[in-house]
């Protein structure tokens, strides 16, 4: 099995790309070479201090969205666009009803615009997500009510 020389200007550029976008991970194949970084994220955790029960965090509510049975996940990472080009009005707003299967928004992943269609018919309730910014796989989008 021959082995292929690394190419570190590659790896470079994606680690910037890593940096750039705040993703965790990118892959990069062309068929012959696949290269891909991933960058660890570590969590500490401290000892609880008794105090106050605090109020209700973006956390908590962000639980509570994820936990919503009209709420849609990103089905993979990449870049959201809440409309079909630029200078365009968004597909949907908070309050429009939209059928099932109405494109809610575009994630570009790997150069390609795939749409985020509605699972169900309902009233958008809410947009958690901003235009051109990167979500992470399962990441709560709308919320479809």
């Amino acid at each position: 099995m021959a082995s292929t020389p690394i190419d570190t200007d590659a790896v470079r550029a994606l680690a910037d790309l890593l940096g750039e976008t705040g993703l965790t991970e990118i892959e990069y194949d062309t068929g012959e070479v696949r290269l891909r970084v991933a960058k660890s994220v570590t969590v500490t955790a401290t000892a609880p201090v008794a105090a106050p029960a605090p109020a209700p965090t973006a956390s908590a509510a962000a639980d509570t969205v994820e936990a919503h049975p009209g709420t849609v996940a990103s089905p993979m990472v990449g870049v959201v666009y809440l409309a079909p080009e630029p200078g365009a009005p968004n597909f949907v707003a908070v309050g429009d009803t939209v059928a099932e299967g109405a494109t809610l928004l575009l994630i570009e992943a790997m150069k390609t615009f795939n749409p985020v269609r509605a699972p169900r018919a309902g009233r958008v309730s809410a947009i958690l997500v901003n235009d051109a910014t990167p979500v992470e796989y399962g990441e709560p989008l709308f919320v479809i009510e």
